[in-house]
């Protein structure tokens, strides 16, 4: 009986987490329209900033050139991919930078597939996070040989969460954080996970 009235005490004073994996743009769309939701992992840019509360940062990425393996594309700088094809993912901070930049940006709503449309020569280069990127290809499209061109800039990533959430959830949320930073236990995850 004890620990049957535990549980229910915890479940009555910590709320519900509901996970769902969405597309980018949708994700982010749906958090920033919806009190207590959030969305977990993207970049803090000047145009999402005012949209949300920010918790982190919690990772880096590393905004990465990808070619097909065998691919003779060797680049030196990022102004040198311009004379390329790239696949992105729509949404995304990388793809938007490039597309801003004038770049010949091809974005689709499924990113691990970019790595199919590399082999098939539909894009010459993929933007992607260097850890994620090839995880990305080996899940979705079944390629696990992609070369890296050019790693081009860092930034850190954040859980978004809606400007309306409960003030006790965002608290608790950035205590936790906070709490994982002192233990040092955000160190040992982000090690385990090559961020």
């Amino acid at each position: 009986m004890e620990r049957v009235h535990e549980r229910e005490n915890r479940a009555n004073c910590c709320p519900h987490a509901d996970l769902r994996l969405r597309d980018l743009s949708y994700g982010l769309n749906r958090s920033e329209q919806h009190h207590n939701h959030g969305i977990y992992c993207v970049s803090k840019t000047d145009e999402r900033e005012p949209a949300f509360d920010w918790v982190g940062p919690l990772a880096s990425i590393q905004w990465t050139l990808f070619a097909k393996a065998g691919s003779t594309i060797r680049l030196s700088k990022l102004e040198e991919a311009k004379n390329y094809r790239i696949g992105g993912y729509r949404g995304d901070v990388m793809t938007t930078y490039l597309e801003e930049k004038g770049f010949n940006v091809s974005a689709i709503s499924t990113n691990g597939l970019n790595a199919r449309r590399l082999e098939q020569d539909q894009i010459d280069l993929w933007v992607a996070d260097g850890l994620a990127g090839p995880y990305l290809a080996a899940d979705a499209s079944d390629v696990t040989d992609l070369e890296q061109v050019l790693v081009f800039r860092e930034t850190p990533m954040y859980l978004a969460v809606n400007k309306n959430t409960d003030p006790d959830i965002l608290k608790a949320l950035n205590q936790s954080f906070q709490a994982l930073v002192n233990s040092g236990e955000i160190k040992t995850i982000s090690r385990a996970y090559g961020f």
